[in-house]
């Protein structure tokens, strides 16, 4: 790429920057003073000083937590929460300001909460139309980066398509570069190979690479040092692609260790203010479903009792959240309770199972008293099924990643069930379930729980797996 070029696209991230940023003290400003006209308040001097000193703050507060960073390969809404967060930082500093220059008794509280609330969706609004605009503009081929890929394995591959999946991004892959004669990139991605590994410091040279991208294995670490090293007296930047698509990540993401980088390799994704939301669903779903099937949960206990000799809960210990033993409430549903050393799952025509028991495994409301367990906090209502102690132990020895289903808290109900992979009387049965509970795991949130939890409904409705 041409200086000219280069120089082009500097000019225009920086008119950019400018008229966001621009854009940001015009709407911070302007809200204030609509929040004023709304409640029959007069724009006044302190008002006014208000408003500038709230954009000037906004402007500090989101350079600083990042919101100006240029972000190619970013999605709309990752700045919402850098925006939040910045404005959340503003609200602060404007009532410690408030409160320092005993200036309080002269804010309007309804104009003030106002304020407050709707700016950050107007600042979020207006960046979001931003970037949609700035999408429009690359989809052009204009404002566009040249990207060489250092590498040509699966990493290499994977990371071409999923550049050339974000067309908006404009970042143009010009080809590849690796020593490996035998590469198959060229005609998986119809992009061309340009060289060794050798030959993008030539091309860096003549400017016609902005971006390297080195997505090489794992032990080829001294072709990644010497690129790095060869290339930092160069303006061009680097990064380096991690080769872990070999491993089953689970809530992977990066940290520190004090002042040393590290990256998490199995973690639970509940960390923060998820742990906080999945406990507020799994408590309001779990209170209102209780009061609601108290009555039923009544007859069920009576008829158990009536029709076979017993308790009328079934009581065993499981692994729960981290692998501690927790204690699982059912309705018993066979003549034989099992919380020992030897313990083998339901099958088809098991004939422990009482004719009662058959119709309320069949339609799940055995599991009824695990409510309780959610209000416990011991469980929660979507998450990997909790086993028996000792299957578990059993399957663990046999099912690479089985104990990572501990990352999180145990569900009444979850993906594996509503995918048809209920029981675990077989180890390809239990495999599959265990992919089901990964797979949750690794893609969480608030609507993955509600998408299961209509799609249950469904398929009790219609399963004829339980037994």
């Amino acid at each position: 790429m041409s200086s000219y070029s280069k120089g082009y696209i500097h000019r225009f991230h920086t008119w950019l920057s400018v008229f966001q940023k621009g854009m940001d003290t015009i709407m911070v400003f302007a809200t204030l003073m609509v929040s004023c006209v709304l409640y029959d308040l007069p724009f006044s001097s302190f008002y006014q000083v208000t408003a500038i000193l709230a954009a000037l703050l906004t402007l500090l507060f989101m350079h600083m937590v990042g919101v100006y960073q240029p972000r190619r390969i970013a999605f709309v809404w990752n700045e919402a929460h850098l925006i939040l967060l910045a404005w959340g930082l503003v609200i602060g500093s404007l009532l410690t300001i408030a409160w320092a220059t005993q200036n309080t008794n002269n804010l309007s509280q309804s104009a003030i909460s106002a304020y407050f609330v709707a700016t950050p969706l107007i600042l979020i609004l207006t960046h979001i139309m931003g970037q949609i605009l700035l999408r429009m503009i690359r989809k052009k081929g204009l404002n566009q980066k040249k990207v060489a890929i250092v590498g040509s394995g699966p990493l290499a591959i994977g990371l071409a398509e999923t550049i050339q999946e974000l067309e908006w991004s404009g970042m143009q892959i010009i080809g590849f570069f690796d020593d490996n004669e035998n590469s198959s990139s060229q005609s998986k991605q119809n992009i061309t190979m340009l060289g060794k590994i050798d030959d993008i410091f030539h091309m860096v040279g003549k400017e016609e690479i902005d971006t390297i991208y080195i997505a090489l294995p794992m032990h080829a670490e001294k072709s990644i040092l010497k690129i790095y090293s060869t290339l930092q007296n160069t303006t061009v930047s680097i990064f380096l692609i991690p080769d872990l698509f070999s491993f089953h990540l689970m809530g992977a993401r990066q940290c520190f260790v004090g002042s040393m980088p590290a990256f998490q390799l199995c973690e639970t994704p509940l960390l923060g203010v998820s742990s906080v939301f999945k406990r507020i669903e799994d408590i309001l779903i779990s209170s209102i479903a209780l009061l609601l099937m108290l009555p039923l949960m009544s007859l069920i206990a009576l008829v158990i009792q009536i029709t076979s000799p017993g308790p009328v809960f079934f009581k065993q210990h499981r692994y729960g959240f981290q692998g501690k033993k927790i204690r699982v409430y059912k309705f018993r549903s066979m003549s034989v309770c099992e919380d020992g050393y030897h313990i083998s799952l339901a099958e088809k025509d098991d004939s422990r199972v009482t004719p009662f028991g058959a119709f309320l495994r069949r339609t799940s409301l055995d599991e009824l008293p695990q409510l309780w367990n959610v209000l416990q906090g011991n469980m929660s209502i979507v998450g990997p099924r909790p086993l028996a102690v000792m299957v578990n132990e059993e399957y663990r020895q046999q099912i690479q990643g089985y104990m990572w289903r501990h990352k999180i808290k145990p569900g009444i109900t979850g993906l594996a069930q509503i995918s048809g992979w209920r029981g675990g009387d077989t180890l390809h049965r239990m495999g599959k379930r265990v992919e089901c509970d990964l797979e949750y795991i690794r893609n969480w949130s608030i609507r993955l729980d509600m998408k299961i939890l209509f799609r249950t409904v469904h398929y009790l409705l219609t399963s004829k797996d339980a037994y």
